[in-house]
């Protein structure tokens, strides 16, 4: 049955029973008239400390005044989130991956307990777009996302650079490429303003992911975040929110599993983060969607790497916006099958329908043909075996090898393997083990990418393979497997590594093996100690509590809800 425009806010904005609510929206400048209208609850992941962040309240208020003049009552609100950048290598990115469901809670709280008819979601950095797509699908009320947009690339003369270079600088310093003069050369000029990383990493991934769902604008991956392109996106937000209320279509007839296929399809052709894998099984599990990392293989098996992007390659979304933008992408891919061209999206048109006027991208270096790709396969390859045995997620540069067989070298903290590396002892054919750093043995699952910045910037990335139970940025490069389940702190075998011992990453036919003999690891296990768990009280305490494993995306409120949108 379908819904009214404001069937929440009617239930406090009518009638005599809530007079104490009506008092308190008129004291914040509703007249009488407003009463009647939805209203939309604008939800910012702002603050000034970020890059990523800190011109979405502009974005929100352009946002806001578009919903006003189509008749809606617009309300803006902020929810927490983390630079992973600032808190990289810290043990601050330990609230990274937590401040997702920070922010989904914040999202579902603010827009439940006020009784918003809609949401508009307007995301900078990472964890801030999942977090704010998972309060969305639990919330079943009609929305949409604003991406808050990609940063300009920076300049060192003609050389492209961006925040990744500050990144790897340091492992370039450590290699003697580069003297300090030019390290400081590079950090002062790696991000010139406002806006997202520019590379494929996470924040671009998901943006793209959450287009190719049908769950944002056209082009909204892709307009700059300092353009007239996001400004326009904002301003014609109000009609797409009027309609998605009018015609009551809910995310949930828009976030199908054919939509999550079109999401993981887009970001395996682009070359993008391994950290989209958790969000969308945590978004399918949310949804109560049947999905797996035997899914992603198959897509990956599929779908041709067609975009020579940063961090392996050579560009940046400017270059991607410079062609035609995310629609061209899509109407590509579309061209060739390899899309769902009949899902719906908020503009309540289809994807098919909405890139019927698009050209498809012509030839180029940024994204090539699917005729000519840069690989027939994608860059994710999920693995099984003796050393992950619940599963794990390997990324690969383009020139690796299909199997790796190196030894051991096992660390239980990041910093750990940068003092290795800063004395030598990193050496190739090495199969760099980082345990501990798990959701639970975190907790949080840090990302390892100034582990394998370094190694990049130390010239060892494709020559050795870094291997953890916690996550990699979508900055990070070379051999990369991430979420190892179990992890180290649940019993996984990645816990009773040594030095030393023989590992075989096989991608061709998905297998990651510790080749040790059961006797001699079930021997380990009775020697083993425990794991230290700390902190024993606060917000990690807390998520190390309730949270899922990566193979199940990290999700906190493990069991799907049984009716969407009842609350």
């Amino acid at each position: 049955m379908r819904r009214k425009p404001n069937h929440f806010s009617s239930k406090i904005t009518q009638g005599p029973a809530h007079g104490a609510a009506q008092a308190v929206l008129h004291g914040v400048g509703l007249e009488r008239g407003d009463f009647d209208k939805p209203q939309v609850g604008v939800t910012t992941v702002w603050y000034e400390g970020s890059t990523c962040n800190f011109h979405t309240l502009e974005l929100a208020e352009t946002v806001a005044v578009s919903l006003r003049r189509s008749g809606l009552v617009a309300f803006r609100s902020s929810a927490a989130g983390v630079n992973d950048a600032i808190s990289m290598g810290t043990p601050g990115m330990r609230y990274s991956l937590p401040s997702r469901e920070l922010i989904a809670d914040s999202v579902e709280t603010m827009m439940a307990a006020h009784s918003y008819d809609a949401n508009v979601s307007i995301p900078g950095c990472d964890k801030n777009l999942p977090g704010c797509l998972l309060a969305i699908a639990r919330l079943n009320r009609p929305s949409l996302v604003v991406f808050g947009g990609t940063i300009s690339p920076g300049k060192i003369g003609s050389e492209t650079i961006d925040v990744i270079s500050a990144f790897e600088s340091y492992g370039e310093l450590i290699a003697g490429k580069i003297d300090r003069k030019r390290q400081i050369d590079i950090i002062l000029k790696a991000c010139p303003g406002s806006g997202s990383c520019g590379g494929m990493y996470t924040a671009s991934s998901m943006a793209l992911a959450i287009e190719a769902m049908g769950m944002s604008l056209p082009q909204s991956s892709s307009n700059p975040a300092i353009s007239t392109n996001k400004h326009d996106e904002c301003a014609d937000v109000g009609p797409v929110i009027l309609r998605l209320l009018q015609d009551d279509i809910r995310p949930s007839e828009i976030m199908t599993r054919e939509a999550l296929e079109n999401a993981m399809t887009v970001v395996i052709a682009m070359g993008g983060s391994t950290n989209v894998v958790l969000h969308i099984l945590a978004l399918a599990r949310t949804l109560g969607i049947d999905w797996s990392l035997r899914d992603i293989g198959k897509l990956n098996d599929r779908v041709p790497r067609l975009a020579d992007m940063k961090p392996s390659g050579r560009y940046l979304m400017a270059d991607l916006h410079r062609l035609g933008g995310t629609s061209a992408l899509l109407k590509t891919l579309l061209e060739e099958c390899l899309l769902h061209g009949d899902t719906k999206t908020v503009t309540g048109s289809t994807l098919r329908e909405n890139l019927e006027d698009v050209d498809p991208l012509s030839e180029n270096d940024v994204v090539r043909s699917p005729a000519t790709p840069l690989s027939p396969h994608g860059h994710m390859h999920p693995l099984w075996g003796s050393l992950a045995p619940g599963g794990a997620i390997a990324k690969t540069s383009l020139a690796r090898a299909h199997v790796f067989q190196g030894r051991a070298r096992v660390f239980n903290a990041e910093s750990d393997v940068i003092s290795a590396l800063e004395a030598g002892s990193i050496l190739p054919g090495d199969a760099i083990v980082i345990r501990g750093q798990g959701p639970k043995g975190g907790p949080g699952m840090p990302e390892m990418l100034y582990a394998s910045s370094a190694l990049v910037g130390a010239g060892l990335a494709e020559v050795v393979a870094l291997i953890t139970d916690g996550r990699f940025s979508g900055g990070s490069h070379g051999l990369l497997v991430g979420h190892v389940v179990p992890e180290a702190v649940e019993g996984g075998p990645i816990g009773l590594t040594q030095d030393g011992d023989e590992i075989v990453i096989d991608l061709a036919n998905r297998k990651l093996d510790l080749n040790v003999s059961d006797c001699e690891m079930a021997d380990r296990s009775r020697n083993v100690g425990g794991w230290e768990m700390q902190p024993s009280s606060g917000l990690l305490a807390k998520y190390r509590r309730v949270v899922a494993s990566a193979a199940d995306g990290c999700v906190t409120d493990y069991q799907a809800p049984s009716t969407l949108g009842a609350r």
